[in-house]
């Protein structure tokens, strides 16, 4: 809870936020923050865990309806991969800006943000291991059409993936607009050629 509450403010304030506004945001007294929390940097270190986190994005992942087209799949999974990838950037974007550094993570016996005095601190995958997760994900929603594709369901989803962060981290140039998830999809699927229609 004071966590999810705090997200929003670190991603427009940074380490400016005061535990006040995140006590504020939460419907809590700011001492409960610190019964949580042994200080700010450990609030922001928490939010730093939760931005990074896989939980959230493979929960929505997970609600897609396999039933649907798969382009409809995917197209839903770049949109909220995309949501995900920008929610993460802009919370760390913010921290750093404003002169926090992640690193130094909760010490033994911590609470974490739902209160739980279980030390885990942040997850510690690291990034292969994320992006091995959030690729299983993905070939969960392409398997249903495993028959009808040229390259595993694994395959697919490992250029889906490369795609899709390729598209974030790489500014089109000015005269073009970044591929629309659509529009990625199409290419993933279909390729950039025209297809003759005898061919």
């Amino acid at each position: 809870m004071i966590v999810a509450a705090a997200l929003p403010l670190v991603a427009e304030y940074g380490a400016a936020v005061t535990t006040s506004q995140i006590a504020r945001a939460a419907g809590i007294g700011e001492a409960t923050i610190f019964r949580v929390f042994q200080d700010k940097d450990e609030v922001l270190d928490a939010c730093v865990a939760e931005a990074v986190g896989t939980d959230h994005i493979l929960r929505e992942l997970a609600t897609i309806p396999l039933d649907e087209p798969l382009t409809v799949r995917l197209t839903e999974a770049a949109e909220a991969l995309r949501a995900h990838l920008e929610r993460l950037g802009t919370v760390i974007g913010a921290l750093h800006a404003s002169g926090h550094r992640r690193g130094r993570g909760p010490g033994p016996g911590a609470r974490d943000g739902n209160g739980n005095g279980d030390g885990d601190g942040p997850p510690r995958d690291s990034r292969a291991e994320s992006f091995a997760t959030l690729r299983n994900a993905v070939v969960e929603l392409i398997e249903p059409d495993r028959a009808a594709l040229r390259l595993s369901p694994e395959k697919v989803a490992a250029a889906f993936l490369g795609l899709l962060f390729t598209r974030l981290q790489t500014p089109a140039p000015d005269a073009d607009a970044p591929l629309t998830p659509a529009e990625l999809i199409d290419m993933l699927l279909h390729g950039a050629l025209h297809h003759p229609e005898n061919a």
